[in-house]
């Protein structure tokens, strides 16, 4: 007889693992969201693979726990909480509520607690399966005789694997899950700050309990090891007291006040409409794909989707953020994105799979040369080891040695960029931060996403996933496929055309001055983009005082940096720090910048006394974002003041006239059978075209990308196209 299963997830413990694990994702309203998506992303997946009958979600409640009675440190280590992260956590809860789930809560005890007297209450229905979906290993103490699983997360929050038994076992070297707290009791955990017994580590744990089985076993038989390890004997008798708070500390309880409805677990998906408007208001369209799915209506996705969008932007023309015109973009933009998606683009997996290869040898030969230096073996994606190492061990650092909040080192990008000419292992260390993110990232989950029936990923186009109108892309995200290095571009040579076609894209050349220059009425930008000059150029020209042809490839850097950061509110301190000036002189720059180029200065001041005064920016074309500048925090004013300048401009560049192009193109070549359009990216056109058809329409894509749009100053687009898109270059009349 199959069995019924009823999931109990562990709220706070995935909410916590998809915020640090996804990039920042956000709301059409601005609204940080990534823990939100991937919460809703993991519960649609255990829906799927498990098939549950039953669900409840176990949640923490604000306040300390009787573990902060036991133990005053309990979690002491870690850093306030993001506001960021708190702000989501009533998101998740209105999305668990649209799910018709359950919420089980205990004031003064963790979800653990919670979780652990679930599966007690429910320990003698042997017809019954208790699975457990969590982001960490703390529930692995539950599991039994295989009635009670753990469902968890290796890698971000797409790669799972359920623990039973034996899957413990094979973890943990011999160890079951009822020597879990013992172990913990040993080791201690830092995530939770549970001390152990300093000195002891994974090996020494698990080499004692599989000889002794129990702390309390252990204990008894300490003479023994007095005799076969002093040092070992030290450790355990000086600690003793610290190993049994600490176990007891681990030891998840199961007698929490709460109650069990089974009749209200009972999960139906039959009334999904609740859901659906939550995942369009959180801006997570392919979310519905995969919940229609679920339900067998994986057919009518598209055309649901379509209709929720058009409630969406129906709303939004009612409510002023969109103008007629804007509405009537958007509407005509839909079916393009749709079309877009179905089409999607070949990747070549065997190439990624080799350059994963390689890039595997890189990080085992960088470990092998930090460890080396280091002088032992430790965990370099551990922020605690690594601190401990090189600030502690190696003592570098000096007086630049930085601490977070809670007193830990800081040990992120940032701090280990400024270190890195004062020691090798700094570099080496960057090194495999980069490498390890494009393996994770692109090399290896880009394969796994990939349509198994034509070859092609197929990304979610997020039609208002930006409040400025820009597109954004998902499941996977193609925005931010990475272009330098050697690695960036193997992995770019990995989009590939077909047999006999080409990729072809279109880029706006500097699309977003060249629309400050117009909005502003900038004379000197506008005559520069009229005269088809180089407006880095002429702006390295302005600020160094020299003439155009004595502008070094240095000087244009530095004025290409000014260019874009003072357009977004780039202050003289982050100025210094990017191009290595002192202070003063990256302010005297900035100053040069703003009287050389004074109407886009004037422009800048104008825009946020306007957004100060009405509440609000708009695009061109009357896109509006809602703002508010008289904050009484500086920090936020500051950025509610870049946001502010930048909506008119990103927003009329990449998010209307963009769009606007890509509607034109379609009417024009949208019916054709040898080409496609496949990929919008910023301010970038991909298409497929087959080989012997490239030189016919470059022009005709150019003619309407250049004149969608009458500005103060013209639009250039730069047309190449190639086998893929990293090996691109200008097609040849």
């Amino acid at each position: 007889m199959k069995k019924e299963k009823i999931v109990i997830i562990d709220s706070h413990a995935l909410i916590h693992r998809a915020y640090h694990a996804l990039p920042v994702l956000t709301a059409p309203d601005g609204q940080a969201v990534q823990a939100v998506y991937g919460f809703a992303s993991v519960l649609i997946r255990v829906i799927k693979e498990l098939k549950p009958e039953y669900i409840v979600a176990a949640f923490d409640m604000a306040g300390p726990t009787f573990r902060h009675k036991e133990f005053g440190d309990y979690k002491a280590q870690r850093p306030v909480t993001d506001d960021a992260l708190i702000n989501q956590f009533p998101l998740v809860r209105e999305l668990v509520s649209a799910f018709n789930i359950p919420v089980l809560e205990c004031q003064g005890y963790e979800a653990d607690d919670v979780i652990g007297t679930v599966v007690e209450k429910l320990k003698n229905k042997k017809d019954l399966e208790k699975i457990i979906v969590t982001g960490d290993l703390d529930s692995l103490q539950l599991i039994d005789d295989g009635n009670i699983k753990v469902y968890t997360l290796k890698k971000g929050v797409s790669d799972t694997v359920i623990y039973d038994q034996a899957a413990v076992k094979e973890r943990f070297d011999g160890l079951g899950p009822k020597q879990m707290a013992d172990f913990k009791g040993l080791k201690g955990d830092p995530s939770d700050n549970i001390p152990g017994v300093p000195g002891i580590g994974e090996k020494t744990a698990i080499t004692l309990l599989k000889e002794y089985g129990n702390l309390e076993n252990l204990y008894k038989n300490l003479k023994d090891i007095k005799t076969k390890s002093p040092k070992l004997f030290e450790k355990l008798s000086v600690n003793k007291e610290q190993a049994f708070l600490s176990k007891k500390l681990a030891v998840i309880k199961r007698d929490v006040p709460v109650d069990l409805d089974m009749a209200a677990a009972s999960f139906d998906l039959s009334d999904d409409e609740e859901i659906k408007k939550l995942f369009f208001r959180f801006g997570f369209k392919s979310l519905v794909n995969r919940l229609n799915e679920l339900k067998g209506a994986a057919v009518k996705s598209v055309p649901e989707q379509t209709q929720l969008i058009g409630d969406e932007l129906e709303d939004y023309y009612k409510k002023g953020i969109f103008s007629e015109k804007i509405y009537q973009l958007e509407k005509d933009v839909r079916p393009v994105l749709r079309k877009m998606e179905r089409s999607g683009i070949l990747l070549d997996v065997k190439s990624l799979k080799d350059l994963s290869r390689k890039i595997a040898g890189e990080l085992s030969q960088i470990k092998k040369e930090v460890t080396q230096t280091a002088g032992e073996d430790f965990n370099l994606n551990s922020t605690q080891e690594l601190g401990r190492i090189i600030f502690e061990k190696l003592n570098l650092g000096g007086p630049r040695i930085k601490k977070t909040k809670t007193g830990a080192y800081a040990t992120g990008a940032e701090e280990l960029e400024k270190l890195k000419d004062t020691h090798p292992i700094f570099t080496l260390l960057l090194r495999w931060r980069e490498l390890s993110k494009l393996q994770s990232t692109y090399v290896e989950a880009l394969p796994r996403l990939v349509n198994l029936k034509d070859g092609r990923l197929h990304t979610t186009f997020k039609q208002l996933g930006a409040v400025t109108g820009r597109l954004s892309s998902e499941n996977p995200n193609l925005q931010n496929i990475p272009t330098k290095g050697e690695y960036g571009s193997a992995i770019r040579r990995a989009f590939t055309a077909p047999e006999g076609w080409l990729i072809l894209a279109a880029d706006y050349s500097q699309i977003e001055l060249r629309v400050a220059a117009a909005l502003s009425g900038d004379e000197k930008m506008i005559e520069t983009f009229n005269r088809g000059e180089d407006i880095h150029t002429r702006t390295a020209a302005e600020i160094f005082n020299v003439a155009a042809d004595k502008v070094t490839k240095e000087m244009r850097r530095e004025a290409k940096t000014l260019n874009f950061g003072v357009l977004y509110g780039m202050g003289a301190r982050a100025f210094a720090q990017s191009s290595g000036f002192t202070l003063e002189q990256a302010r005297e720059f900035i100053h040069e910048y703003e009287t050389d180029f004074s109407g886009l200065a004037k422009f800048i001041k104008d825009i946020k006394n306007k957004a100060r005064a009405q509440g609000y920016v708009e695009t061109l074309w009357g896109r509006k974002r809602y703002i508010d500048l008289n904050s009484p925090n500086p920090g936020f004013r500051a950025a509610a003041e870049r946001e502010a300048v930048n909506m008119p401009i990103q927003g009329t560049a990449t998010g209307d006239i963009v769009k606007a192009a890509m509607v034109e193109l379609d009417k024009k070549i949208g019916s054709k059978k040898d080409i496609k359009m496949i990929l919008q990216v910023h301010d970038e056109l991909v298409f497929e075209v087959e080989s012997d058809a490239a030189k016919k329409y470059a022009p005709i894509i150019k003619e309407i990308m250049e004149n969608v749009v009458q500005l103060a100053v013209p639009i250039a687009v730069e047309i190449e196209a190639g086998p893929n898109w990293g090996d691109l270059k200008k097609i040849k009349d």
